[in-house]
């Protein structure tokens, strides 16, 4: 069973995640999913907040969901210049990233996950 913690009332999973990523230039994420639906324009949106403010956003759109299908989605993510990166000392705790899935503007899903570096 997942760790689980409230942010502002709402239950978000807890990832510890190695502190030696935040040297990394580049991050690739992947992403599975299945819909027993077809979705038209799938995509989603995630926001990066720190203490509960956001320090960055992405979009990414999908496009279309074949019915009864499971899908993986590949990204990478290029790491701010070093000069700009907190240390994870600093992050530990306070970052929060939530992810809202859509088909076009119909909310489907929303994920919350805090990071704790280790």
């Amino acid at each position: 069973m997942p760790i689980l913690e409230k942010f502002y009332g709402r239950a978000m999973k807890i990832s510890r995640v190695p502190k030696k990523i935040l040297k990394c230039r580049a991050v690739s994420r992947e992403i599975n999913f299945s819909s027993k639906e077809p979705m038209e324009k799938f995509r989603l949106e995630q926001k990066v907040l720190f203490k509960g403010k956001c320090i960055e956003e992405w979009y990414f759109d999908f496009g279309f969901v074949i019915p009864s299908s499971t899908n993986t989605w590949q990204s990478l993510i290029e790491a701010a210049p070093e000069s700009q990166m907190m240390p994870a000392s600093v992050l530990n705790g306070n970052v929060v990233i939530e992810t809202k899935f859509f088909d076009d503007d119909l909310l489907v899903s929303t994920s919350m996950v805090k990071l704790y570096y280790v």
